[in-house]
């Protein structure tokens, strides 16, 4: 039993995690990490 919780619970982060990229990804936000990902003028990727 605490065996499937322990899994569930993994797989409900994930799933969350998988979320947040996607709609992240969606607003056109090139930078997940970056503090500035909303503003930022570079096109390409954020170093």
């Amino acid at each position: 039993m605490a065996n499937f919780i322990a899994g569930a619970v993994v797989t409900l982060l994930l799933g969350l995690a998988i979320g947040y990229i996607i709609k992240e990804k969606k607003k056109g936000t090139h930078c997940i990490g970056c503090p500035m990902a909303g503003n930022c003028h570079k096109t390409g990727s954020c170093k």
